[in-house]
């Protein structure tokens, strides 16, 4: 049996439009550690803030569909979009 292959984005992760088609392509695919990591990693009692964020509608509904495909909130997927790139860009922190 080959080893699975690694995820190492999220975007990597293709819509399956069912069940078997999502498990046959899980049964040769693995998430990467750290991607696991970044999306988990959250101090307790951390607390959040609320930002205000102006885009383009179009844009907007673009991300609401990426986000539906992936059966996540557009705002939680964009959430671990930016912690993936501030990773890559501050690594380390």
């Amino acid at each position: 049996m080959s080893t699975p292959a690694t995820i190492k984005t999220w975007e990597e992760i293709p819509f399956c439009p069912n069940p078997r088609e999502e498990a046959a392509y899980w049964k040769g695919h693995q998430l990467d550690p750290a991607l696991m990591a970044v999306s988990l990693s959250r101090s307790e009692g951390q607390d959040s803030t609320s930002i205000t964020l102006r885009m383009d509608p179009r844009m907007l509904s673009r991300l609401k569909r990426v986000a539906a495909r992936r059966y996540l909130n557009y705002q939680s997927m964009m959430k671990q979009w930016l912690a993936e790139r501030l990773e890559k860009e501050l690594p380390g922190s």
